[in-house]
C-alpha cells in the first residue's frame, strides 16, 4: 500500500490483498493510527456470500472511525451494501460536515460513494448514522488537485460543535450538494464581522492554503452591526472596504471570490412579509458585486422567500426553535431567530446551491449533485 493511501475492508476474517482489516473491535490507537472510536457501537457480520470485499461488513451505529492523516484535502470512496438487509447510511466528517444524507441500498445491492474531506488537525474523522447503517470497505486518496471552496463568514456559516446538535451552520451542510470533485473549507466562525475576522488573521489562513482556480464564498453582515469596535463596519464604507479585502486577496492567488449576502433571520411583520433586519448592509453587498464583477449569491432575497412563503410560524423549523426537552442539549428548550437547527442548515445551503446555479458559476454548476 502506497504511503499516502489508506484502505480498509471492514467485517469479519482476513483483509483483502492490500487492504487493512477493521473489525467490531478495531478501537482507535494512535500507535496504529486509525480505528472506531466507540466499539460497543460496531457489530459485524460475515454473510458468507461471494465477493471479497462485499461478503462481511460493519454495521457502525452512530460512531466515529478515525483515521490519522495529514492535513489537506481527500477522497474518500465508500463501499456500502448488505447481501440480505437493505441499509440506510448517513456519513458525516467531523465537526458535523454532512457528506451523505440517508443513502439506502437495496438488500442485495452494493454502492460505492466517493465524497470529498477536508481535514485539520491532523485525523480525519468519519460518524456513520441513520436506521440502518453499512460499511464494507473504505479508500482514503489525498486529492491536492481538488477545487477548493473555502467558506468565510459568522455562526450561519460555521461549523458548529458536535456536543451542540442539532445546531449547524449552512456552511457544515454544503458537502452533501456537491461532488468529490470540490472540497468544502469551512473557515466561518462564530460571532465574527468582515473587520475582527481579518484583524485575527483568518483571511491571512484561508490565502496561505489558497491555490489557483480555489473559490472563497464571502457572507458577513450580522456582526458588522454590533457596536463594539472589534466588529463594528459602516455599509457604505468601512464594510465595502473590509470586504474588498477578500476579493483582492483571493483574485491575487488566481482563485475567485463569490459575494453572499446575510441569511435573514426570523423576524416578521404584523402583514406576514419579513423585517429586514440587516439595513443598508444588504445593499452595500449588491452594490460591490457590480462595481467589481463579483458573481453575487443573494441568499437575503432568497431566505426570505423561503421564510415568508413558510410562515412565522412554520419557519421555526428552520431556526433553532425546541420545546423543553425536545433538543438533547438544550433540555430546558430554546428560541433562536438568528440560527439554525440541522434540517434548516439543510435548506440553507439548498438556497446557496440554487444560487450557485443561477449565478452560472464556473465550473461549481458542474459539480452539483
Amino acid at each position: 500500500m502506497a504511503m499516502n493511501e489508506w484502505k480498509f475492508d471492514f467485517g469479519c476474517g482476513e483483509a483483502v490483498s492490500g487492504y487493512m482489516k477493521v473489525t467490531a473491535n478495531t478501537k482507535y490507537d494512535i500507535a496504529v493510527g486509525f480505528g472506531f472510536m466507540d466499539i460497543t457501537r460496531v457489530t459485524a457480520r460475515d454473510r458468507k456470500e461471494p465477493g471479497a470485499l462485499k461478503r462481511d461488513l460493519c454495521i457502525p451505529a452512530d460512531t466515529s472511525f478515525r483515521v490519522d492523516v495529514p492535513d489537506g484535502n481527500y477522497t474518500v470512496s465508500l463501499l456500502m451494501g448488505d447481501w440480505i438487509l437493505p441499509a440506510c447510511t448517513t456519513l458525516k466528517a467531523s465537526p458535523g460536515r454532512l457528506l451523505l444524507r440517508n443513502r439506502t441500498v437495496s438488500a442485495g445491492q452494493f454502492i460505492r460513494e466517493t465524497v470529498a474531506v477536508y481535514v485539520q488537525g491532523g485525523h480525519m474523522n468519519l460518524t456513520f448514522s441513520g436506521s440502518a447503517p453499512r460499511v464494507n470497505a473504505l479508500e482514503i486518496t489525498p486529492a491536492p488537485h481538488a477545487i477548493t471552496l473555502f467558506l468565510a463568514g459568522d455562526s450561519t456559516v460555521t461549523d458548529q460543535p458536535e456536543d451542540g446538535f442539532p445546531y449547524a451552520g449552512w456552511g457544515q451542510m454544503l458537502p452533501q450538494l456537491l461532488k468529490h470533485d470540490v472540497v468544502v473549507a469551512n473557515h466561518a466562525v462564530s460571532g465574527r464581522s468582515s473587520k475582527s475576522f481579518i484583524d485575527e488573521g483568518r483571511l491571512d489562513v484561508i490565502l496561505n492554503e489558497m491555490k489557483a482556480n480555489d473559490f472563497l464564498f464571502i457572507q458577513f453582515g450580522h456582526n458588522d452591526q454590533k457596536p463594539d469596535e472589534e466588529r463594528a463596519t459602516e455599509p457604505s464604507t468601512t464594510y465595502k472596504k473590509y470586504l474588498q479585502q477578500y476579493i483582492d486577496g483571493a483574485r491575487n492567488k488566481g482563485a475567485f471570490p463569490v459575494l453572499v449576502t446575510s441569511v435573514q433571520r426570523r423576524y416578521f411583520e404584523p402583514n406576514g412579509q419579513l423585517q429586514n433586519t440587516h439595513g443598508p448592509y444588504l445593499e452595500a453587498v449588491r452594490e460591490l458585486s457590480s462595481e467589481q464583477t463579483v458573481p453575487l449569491i443573494d441568499l437575503a432575497e432568497m431566505s426570505k422567500s423561503l421564510f415568508e412563503e413558510l410562515g412565522a410560524e412554520e419557519a421555526k423549523s428552520i431556526f433553532m426553535w425546541g420545546a423543553p426537552g425536545e433538543f438533547a442539549h438544550f433540555p430546558g428548550g430554546i428560541e433562536d431567530n438568528t440560527h439554525f437547527q440541522e434540517q434548516g442548515a439543510i435548506r440553507i445551503a439548498g438556497l446557496i446551491s440554487k444560487g450557485i446555479r443561477e449565478a452560472a458559476i464556473w465550473p461549481l454548476t458542474m459539480f452539483l449533485r
